[in-house]
């Protein structure tokens, strides 16, 4: 009887050595774990907040860029305006002006198209040549009497 007792004992207290080891083991790492993941997910949610800080700033920064240049659009159409009224010696020539000036300011302004050649041949990589005249590849070609 000692014998069988011996023999379930020992491994019942090994396994029992084991589960409290290993509930040791469990407690006292993961807590190292979750701490550096902890970190690592901080520092990117602060590198994300720093991101978004920076875009916020970049469109304010844009869109006050663009209101500046609206605005210089603006002074440099009054200033080409009151120029046309001071300096155009007669009303034909202030009219022709302040209505390019305003084609300009919308954008209908008619522009004159470019049409294409009325000829749609592509163009050659030799010298066309008469009826029965000789061709540039003649030994005769370009040259004034008989040789």
């Amino acid at each position: 009887m000692e014998e069988s007792l011996t023999a379930w004992l020992l491994p019942a207290l090994a396994l029992l050595a084991g589960l409290a080891i290993g509930f040791l083991f469990a407690r006292l790492v993961p807590k190292a774990a979750p701490g550096r993941t902890q970190r690592q997910l901080d520092d990117l949610q602060e590198r994300f907040d720093s991101y978004q800080s920076e875009v916020v700033t970049h469109f304010n920064t844009t869109a006050n860029l663009v209101k500046k240049l609206t605005q210089s659009y603006q002074d440099v159409q009054e200033h080409l305006s009151s120029g046309v009224d001071r300096l155009a010696l007669d009303e034909l020539t202030r009219q022709r002006l302040l209505a390019a000036l305003h084609t300009e300011e919308t954008g209908n302004g008619v522009r004159e198209r470019l049409t294409p050649p009325k000829d749609q041949e592509a163009p050659k990589d030799y010298a066309p040549k008469a009826p029965n005249a000789p061709g540039t590849l003649d030994k005769s070609y370009g040259l004034k009497g008989k040789y």
